[in-house]
């Protein structure tokens, strides 16, 4: 354990969670409302609340190449921000914003014009299919929203603007709440019929427009460092676009081949069966209302670290990541047991037959073994390595286990071992240990530190 009385960790704590609370608020928000979608559609039952899990999956796919574009970017941002460049931040926010929103738009395509093709790579179920097409028709014209207002929020994180992303998304979250209710079981005072699936999916797409329209308004009238004129936003020069792509692609490779990865996992639960499938995009639900503080945890130790090497603190930045080593894996043991209580209030709430509320509960102790591991994990991926410049190693660690040793291991326990669920969720998981392994021997080493602006 490090020395409490390190001059260099000051105010660690008040840093800490001065920019993580707001972030953890906001997510937590954001998974409410994912949340509520799959209580209110699970109303509707197993395949509506299938549908809607593989209708997601699309929109998962495109969060991960906008986060991993962003992810990229704000390694820049972070560190313009320690220099007090803000025509640097700019730069880097205009080149973000033009990847995120052209990648949307190729999200956008396929989820309106060939639904049905993209969900069968993760079901075979007739019904879940038609279902599952109807929602991500509708679902998918929130893509173009969603990138303005992810690269938004993710600049001004950079740049220690963190209430207003959680404002937006608790405007955002009451909206959708709202609407879900009145669409998906109709409102016949106004004359609005019942929706079902489709009824989620609107609700989705209204809220997300509210959301980006007042992040960009309130971006702007505050004049945020992030926010430039046109030329200062678009006016980036061939060097800075080669220096960026060369740290941020393996951000970008990352994410997208970790989400290929995690839409692996759910077809092999999908592949596992509908009751599998439905327990684990209840699991999944559930498990990110106490994920949500490590999300947070990870993005601000992201910002704090890399403001630190940009000011060139190189001592600070050392000295916050070897107290955040032993911090983070110790709130994901803590945290981590909040999912027994959780797991214990299920049938109070979905209402599925009981032997997939048995099933979810199963996975869920499976998750709080691994919560220590992965929250480490957070932090040496997202938190150290990225802020640091370190993106290849990042990389490595944060997708060669998986697709070597976890998922692997998963397809032998569906397809050869027909294992429950449980067990299938645990070779997923078992990447965890490794990764923190390579963690613990690249911190030590110090090669994760670059100053790149």
């Amino acid at each position: 354990m490090p020395n409490t009385k390190n001059p260099l960790l000051a105010g660690f704590y008040k840093t800490l969670f001065s920019i993580a609370i707001p972030i953890i608020l906001q997510n937590l928000l954001q998974t409410f409302v994912n949340m509520l979608d799959t209580i209110m559609v699970g109303r509707l039952g197993a395949v509506s609340i299938a549908a809607v899990g593989l209708g997601n999956q699309i929109y998962f796919m495109l969060n991960m190449v906008v986060f991993g574009i962003s992810s990229g970017c704000s390694i820049f941002i972070a560190q313009f921000w320690g220099a007090w460049d803000f025509k640097g931040i700019r730069k880097a926010f205009g080149i973000m914003l033009t990847l995120c929103f052209t990648v949307s738009l190729v999200f956008l395509a396929g989820g309106t014009l060939i639904p049905e093709k993209l969900l069968h790579l993760y079901s075979t179920d007739a019904a879940v299919l038609h279902e599952g097409t109807r929602y991500l028709r509708i679902a998918a014209l929130c893509y173009p929203l969603l990138a303005i207002s992810f690269s938004c929020q993710m600049a001004f994180r950079s740049t220690e603007h963190v209430v207003l992303p959680m404002v937006t998304t608790a405007i955002s979250f009451v909206m959708n709440v709202s609407l879900n209710a009145i669409f998906i079981f109709g409102c016949a005072p106004l004359g609005i019929p019942r929706m079902g699936v489709v009824g989620a999916a609107l609700a989705t797409v209204i809220s997300r427009a509210v959301e980006m329209i007042i992040t960009l308004s309130v971006g702007i009238a505050r004049k945020y460092e992030a926010v430039g004129t046109l030329k200062e936003l678009f006016g980036f020069d061939r060097t800075f676009v080669l220096k960026l792509l060369r740290i941020g692609t393996p951000v970008l490779l990352s994410e997208t081949l970790w989400g290929l990865g995690i839409t692996t996992q759910n077809s092999i639960f999908a592949h596992a069966g509908t009751d599998s499938f439905a327990a684990f995009s209840i699991m999944n639900t559930v498990s990110q209302l106490t994920w949500v503080f490590f999300i947070g945890m990870g993005s601000a130790s992201s910002v704090i670290l890399g403001k630190k090497i940009g000011a060139n603190e190189e001592a600070a930045a050392r000295a916050y990541t070897n107290r955040f080593c032993w911090f983070f894996p110790l709130m994901g043991g803590i945290i981590g047991l909040l999912l027994f209580p959780i797991s214990r209030i299920l049938p109070f709430v979905f209402n599925v037959e009981p032997h997939i509320i048995a099933i979810t509960q199963s996975m869920l102790y499976v998750l709080m073994v691994m919560y220590p591991f992965r929250a480490f994990n957070m932090l040496i991926i997202v938190g150290v390595c990225r802020s640091g410049g370190d993106t290849i190693f990042a990389s490595i660690i944060d997708n060669g286990w998986m697709w070597a040793i976890a998922l692997p291991l998963g397809l032998v326990a569906t397809f050869v071992w027909k294992s429950p669920a449980w067990v299938i969720l645990f070779c997923l998981e078992s990447e965890q240990v490794l990764k923190s392994l390579c963690g613990v021997i690249r911190v030590r080493s110090g090669k994760w530190l670059h100053n790149i602006t």
